[in-house]
């Protein structure tokens, strides 16, 4: 009896708790990289499909254990192909000085402690847009929330500085050379300016909208960040979340803004 039973307990050294630690934390943060953008959706297919190989091969299941066994084997190979501009964004995040700063990532004694974000100045934001509308100047403003866009961030001119009405309005004045360019703003700084966005490939937008929409509108179906788009022709502001685009008045940009991110107006 104590013969069929012992094989049901697992024998569990401690540095088996370590290695579960260990393992446990790089999940963690391959999952705080990836998250807020398309790659997260395939990581945690992989990681199911690893589960259930591992399920399988317990129960020995040896038809389907092969079969799982052999898509994961390959699924390394897979995994570097489909993860190169994440793992290329990883590595120069990592060999940059105050990554670990930068993510500010805390661990307390038996929970994670997330990052504090910080409120962003909306009412500088929406008034700089509302004033680049009434003049018609085309603008273009990337708001992150939990992904920070370090690599689309690299793309443009690194600026870190505060947010105010007359920095936006003379980043995106004409002819300037960042104004054709995305502002990229994160926790309340504006981090870059004449960034590249990747642009939308969807056809059946209405309204035949230009370049400068479709780039606001494609970087938010890769990550979860929003973008505010000032249109040179008509003056329109539009903002864009999650894929979606929509023309937002001009007095109601920042109560719109307050209800996509949850925040409340920051005091002056």
């Amino acid at each position: 009896m104590l013969n069929t039973i012992y094989p049901l307990f697992i024998d569990l050294r401690f540095i088996d708790v370590i290695d579960i630690f260990f393992v446990a934390g790089l999940l963690y943060g391959l999952y705080y990289l990836l998250r807020g953008t398309v790659a997260i959706n395939i990581f945690l297919g992989i990681v199911a499909v690893f589960l259930i190989w591992k399920v399988v091969t317990a129960m020995q299941m040896e038809l389907l254990g092969d079969i799982l066994g052999a898509f994961v084997s390959v699924g390394f190979i897979a995994l570097i192909i489909i993860f190169q501009p994440e793992i290329r964004q990883f590595l120069l995040a990592l060999g940059t000085p105050g990554f670990v700063k930068r993510i500010n990532l805390g661990f307390s004694w038996g929970f994670l402690k997330f990052k504090s974000d910080e409120h962003t100045d909306l009412e500088s934001i929406a008034n700089a847009c509302k004033s680049m509308a009434e003049k018609k100047v085309g603008a273009l403003i990337v708001i992150t929330r939990q992904n920070e866009l370090f690599q689309t961030a690299q793309s443009g001119v690194q600026i870190d500085a505060a947010i105010s009405q007359p920095i936006l309005e003379q980043l995106f004045y004409k002819n300037t050379p960042l104004h054709d360019g995305a502002v990229i703003i994160t926790n309340n700084r504006i981090k870059a300016a004449g960034c590249i966005l990747p642009v939308t490939k969807k056809l059946d937008l209405p309204g035949r909208p230009g370049l400068r929409h479709r780039a606001g509108l494609g970087m938010t179906e890769q990550s979860d960040a929003i973008a505010i788009i000032v249109s040179e022709e008509n003056g329109s502001i539009s903002l864009a979340d999650s894929g979606s685009i929509k023309i937002v008045p001009k007095d109601k940009l920042q109560n719109a803004l307050q209800n996509v991110l949850h925040e409340t107006v920051k005091e002056s």
